[in-house]
């Protein structure tokens, strides 16, 4: 049986459909948990996708973390399970205080959309797992609010720790340390603003964010047979 990944859909979350393609193109299950919902049913990880959630007012992921799903997301979270954001998810993730940080308007108050070239940093994550260290992928990025800060005592926290698992080799945003993701302490949180879903089929343009999904559903099975065993 495959893992099957739970994939957060709040009300203007607009990627949800692209992650379930991507990992069930893959080989691995899927289904889209609403917002509203208090019961994970079941699932191996959990994806917070990319959007607009609650239309990104008062501030982006402001509203959505006080969704009854997120409590949830957070036990998760807690008990080891493999917990991605992307874009609007790592927001999301952020101002549920599952990641540090936050993530504020781009330099230049320009929206972004264009592919740009990522450096895997850290493979101590479920997201990297197998990449390599070093390696340049290239994956789009789509975003307003995709400019990373936090504290001076977090950023030598994060790079102390090797958590920081991606950067910018040119940084479109102005984000800070040139960060394009980074991961918990346990290495089973990830915030990523590009979108690896949107990197998944050659086809389409690229396929490097294979191996960042690969790595998810390799997280996630390990964790269904753990806990079937």
């Amino acid at each position: 049986m495959s893992a099957m990944v739970g994939i957060v859909q709040f009300p203007g979350t607009n990627c949800e459909l692209d992650v379930q393609h991507a990992v069930e193109q893959l080989g691995g299950s899927a289904k889209i948990l609403f917002h509203t919902e208090h019961d994970l049913a079941g699932v191996d990880a959990v994806v917070v996708p990319g959007g607009f959630a609650h239309g990104d007012y008062l501030r982006t992921g402001a509203i959505a973390r006080f969704s009854p799903v997120m409590e949830s997301v957070a036990q998760l979270a807690a008990a080891g399970g493999p917990v991605v954001g992307i874009c609007n998810g790592f927001q999301v993730l952020c101002e549920a205080g599952l990641l540090p940080g936050a993530l504020q308007k781009n330099a230049g108050l320009k929206f972004l959309c264009e592919s740009v070239d990522l450096r895997v940093e850290s493979t101590a994550s479920v997201l990297t797992s197998q990449a390599r260290s070093g390696d340049v992928l290239r994956i789009p990025i789509n975003h307003f609010e995709g400019n990373y800060v936090c504290s001076p005592e977090t950023l030598a926290e994060l790079r102390g720790e090797d958590r920081v698992v991606m950067r910018y080799v040119d940084n479109p945003n102005g984000s800070l340390d040139d960060i394009a993701g980074i991961r918990n302490a346990a290495g089973n949180v990830v915030g990523l603003m590009p979108h690896p879903e949107r990197a998944s089929d050659a086809m389409l343009g690229s396929d490097d964010g294979v191996v960042l999904l690969r790595s998810l559903l390799a997280a996630a099975t390990k964790r269904s047979a753990l806990l079937a065993s």
